[in-house]
This record gives C-alpha cells, sequence and structure tokens, in this order.
C-alpha cells in the first residue's frame, strides 16, 4: 500500500505571495504611460525589503558556507545598486522640481521634503544606506559593468 506523502507547508508563503504580486504587477503594466512616483515609491520599499532579506541570509550562510555567503553578500550590493537607481530616478519625475537636482537626480537632505512620499522614500534610502556602508567598501558599491565579448 502506497502512502501519500504528507502535504509540507509552505516554509515562505509571504515571500511567494510578494513575488506573485509583484508578477502580476509587471503583466499587468500599462506600457504606454511612464511610472508615476508612488509607483517608484512602492517598488522602492519592496527593493529595500529585498535587501534586508539578502543581508540576514547572507550573515547566517556565510560561517558553514562561505562561497554561498560571498555570492549572497554580491547579491546585496547589486540589490542595493538598484535601489538607488529607482531613489535617484524617483526625484527625477516630475512633481518634485524644488527636492531634487535635475541634472543629477540628487537627493538633498538639507532641504525639506515636501512631504510623503518623498520623506518616505528619502528616510528609508538614507536608513537602508547606513546599513550597507557598515559592511561593504565603497569599491563594492561602484556600478556593477560587465563587457560583452562578441
Amino acid at each position: 500500500m502506497i502512502h501519500p506523502r504528507p502535504v509540507e507547508p509552505d516554509a515562505h508563503p509571504y515571500l511567494r505571495a510578494a513575488t506573485a504580486g509583484v508578477r502580476h504587477h509587471a503583466r499587468a503594466l500599462n506600457r504606454t504611460e511612464p511610472p508615476d512616483r508612488g509607483h517608484l515609491d512602492t517598488l522602492h520599499a519592496h527593493l529595500t525589503e529585498l535587501h534586508r532579506l539578502l543581508d540576514q541570509l547572507a550573515e547566517v550562510a556565510r560561517p558553514p558556507h562561505p562561497a554561498a555567503g560571498r555570492h549572497l553578500a554580491s547579491a546585496h550590493t547589486r540589490l542595493w545598486q538598484a535601489t538607488t537607481e529607482i531613489h535617484a530616478a524617483f526625484h527625477l519625475l516630475p512633481g518634485n522640481a524644488a527636492q531634487a537636482d535635475p541634472e543629477t537626480g540628487a537627493c538633498h537632505p538639507e532641504r525639506l521634503p515636501e512631504g510623503p512620499p518623498v520623506l518616505t522614500i528619502c528616510q528609508r534610502h538614507l536608513a537602508a544606506g547606513h546599513s550597507i556602508r557598515r559592511k561593504t567598501t565603497p569599491t563594492d558599491l561602484r556600478p556593477h559593468t560587465t563587457a560583452c565579448v562578441r
């Protein structure tokens, strides 16, 4: 008699739900309209949380599996670079002329933010930036480029 295998509970239900949500949003996105600032704020929040998760995974994996920990740490750094680009794009979209430098999209924390979502995205980005700077070097944070050889 063959016994059915017991159904194992989903170990990562919230992560799976977040992935499904991102996948659904990517399919439903209207490709004719540019993203709005709220969209980029939400995406930045998602990437920041993924950044925190990768940091924790790298710390746990590193002692027993150093090579895997290094790869996760590298992914952590690359995700930070993507998060920084989303933050810069947010500041370049209309509606924030006084807060960002139109040439670079740089955030100016010395100026008073105009309120949400500018206040929240800048505070979130600043907090995440402190975290990554404690664990990486400026060389690690340089943009990652690969040369395509044909």
